[in-house]
């Protein structure tokens, strides 16, 4: 198979010997007539297929979502209606649940004070009877104390003259505590 050589002269000044195209076709003005026409078939073909095929559907579809945000729209009212009534009878049923809340925790606490009182009159009476006795302990125990301490002061005031390097006189150490003691 043969290549048949190019005519230049029918291709225009924008080819070179070879049959490729020097720079870009598009800004050869030797073709802009042959581009212009088909650029006007190829926008009345879109043209045409966008108003007989596209737009139909978009506005198809534009309609059918208006009509159904339409019904949302009137079903959300209703349910809206539905939820206000709903609230308002839970409101009136916790009404009335806390009246008679606040109705049965008076009984209960009327019920509670009273055997809490009785409750405190008799504790109120084993503390005082457990005072009295304690009391009793008390002194014991602080009587014995005393005594302890003043033995425990009379050993102390007797290891520190020995500490000292003194000679520890019992009678002069239990004067000197006694005296203590006593407050003097």
């Amino acid at each position: 198979m043969e290549i048949e050589p190019i005519d230049l002269e029918a291709a225009g000044y924008c080819v070179n010997s070879l049959g490729s195209a020097i720079g870009m076709p598009q800004l050869c003005d030797a073709w802009f007539a042959n581009q212009i026409f088909w650029l006007v078939v190829a926008l009345v073909a879109i043209y045409l297929i966008l108003t007989k095929v596209a737009l139909p559907r978009v506005s198809a579809t534009l309609a059918e979502r208006s009509g159904t945000i339409s019904n949302d729209l009137a079903a959300a009212e209703d349910l809206n209606r539905q939820a206000t009534d709903a609230e308002k009878a839970y409101e009136k049923a916790l009404a009335d649940a806390r009246a008679e809340a606040q109705r049965i925790s008076g009984e209960a606490r009327a019920a509670i004070k009273a055997d809490l009182d009785a409750a405190i009159a008799d504790a109120d009476k084993r503390i005082a009877a457990k005072s009295a006795e304690s009391e009793k302990q008390i002194a014991e125990v602080r009587a014995g104390a005393a005594a302890s301490v003043a033995e425990v002061a009379r050993d102390v005031a007797a290891e520190i003259v020995t500490a000292l390097g003194m000679q520890a006189d019992r009678s002069t150490i239990d004067a000197a505590v006694s005296s203590r003691v006593k407050g003097n």
